[in-house]
């Protein structure tokens, strides 16, 4: 028995959202009687971070704090319009769509505070804490809860926005082919150090190393964990995960459910080094793009590569089995 070891490296580049003929997301946005600024959407959080993202952009472009915004999403019946939670296109659309709302709904906020302080609302600014406040004058102040109260009960108004992002359709030029299909490309490499059991075929994935231009990390932790987490997905794909079984003998000897269905634990997890490159993106919120399903496709070619640097054997079907390997090895040796 031999371990043979190699190193892969894959980069590949990913669309943010696609053209659907037009591929809208709206956000609706409105102040509670006490200050509090509800979100609406239509659109999924998966696990992604999506209500802390959106969270983030409405806190800044409103000027208050995160404990003020509460996310109010998935009711596709009574929520705004959305195209869904694919193509990784929630943050870039969903967040232009809510920048775009709490923009409105801060110049309505102005103007109330305005009336209350009796200044004009270009005069204003936030602070951040909760506070409207004259600029240059900082002690003349007034706090959103009072502002809220003031808009309900005193002036009769309505402290809301509305937002959408349309990504407008674009026909292919008849001539040529070309098109813009997307809004902005997010790129990345991974680097795959595996080990490779000569006498068995088993490989195991001992370290992967990220980077990723994804425009601007909204939350970098969640951006990170979001790549690891996609890499472990990429682990899984590249060589475990399958639904018909290994070795061609009988169907019944595939898996029938998810306790049998194979997947990396915690053993098979490898160490992994990450970073995040930042370019933002004219047309993204604060210039993010999308990151989410790309984070699990370099690191299967970079294991394909890292397999074929350690022992010669070129796979080009998922998953790379014990099989697949001892069949290449024989075929390397005859």
């Amino acid at each position: 028995m031999t371990l043979l070891y190699g190193r892969g490296y894959a980069s590949v580049n990913y669309p943010t959202g696609m053209n659907l003929g037009g591929d809208p997301s709206q956000a609706l946005i409105h102040a509670t009687t006490m200050g509090g600024f509800v979100v609406s959407l239509s659109s999924v959080d998966l696990g992604q971070g999506l209500k802390t993202v959106v969270a983030q952009c409405a806190a800044e472009t409103l000027g208050m704090p995160m404990e003020n915004i509460i996310i109010d999403t998935a009711d596709t019946d009574t929520g705004p319009h959305c195209m869904g939670t694919f193509a990784s296109r929630g943050t870039h659309r969903v967040g232009n769509a809510v920048i775009m709302a709490a923009r409105e709904a801060r110049d309505v906020m102005l103007q109330v505070a305005g009336d209350e302080l009796e200044v004009d609302a270009g005069d204003l600014e936030t602070d951040g804490t909760g506070f409207v406040r004259l600029k240059g004058s900082p002690e003349t102040k007034i706090h959103i809860s009072d502002v809220a109260l003031a808009a309900h009960f005193k002036q009769g108004r309505t402290i809301s926005g509305r937002g959408i992002f349309l990504k407008e359709r674009n026909y292919p030029v008849p001539e040529t082919g070309e098109m813009d299909p997307d809004s902005c490309q997010a790129h990345a490499c991974s680097v795959a150090e595996v080990e490779v059991d000569d006498e068995t075929g088993v490989v195991t994935v001992l370290s992967l190393h990220n980077a990723y231009e994804i425009g601007r990390a909204l939350n970098p932790a969640m951006a990170t964990q979001q790549v690891e987490g996609g890499a472990w997905m990429g682990v899984s794909h590249a060589v475990f995960e399958s639904t018909e079984p290994y070795y061609p003998a009988s169907r019944d000897h595939g898996p029938i459910d998810f306790n049998e269905y194979l997947m990396p634990g915690p053993g098979e997890i490898p160490v992994q080094t990450s970073v995040i490159l930042e370019r933002p993106a004219s047309n993204g919120p604060f210039g993010a793009k999308g990151i989410g399903e790309m984070t699990a496709n370099a690191p299967i070619p970079a294991i394909a590569n890292a397999i074929f640097d350690a022992c010669g054997v070129r796979l080009t079907t998922m998953p790379f089995t014990p099989e697949s390997i001892l069949r290449g090895l024989d075929a390397l040796r005859a």
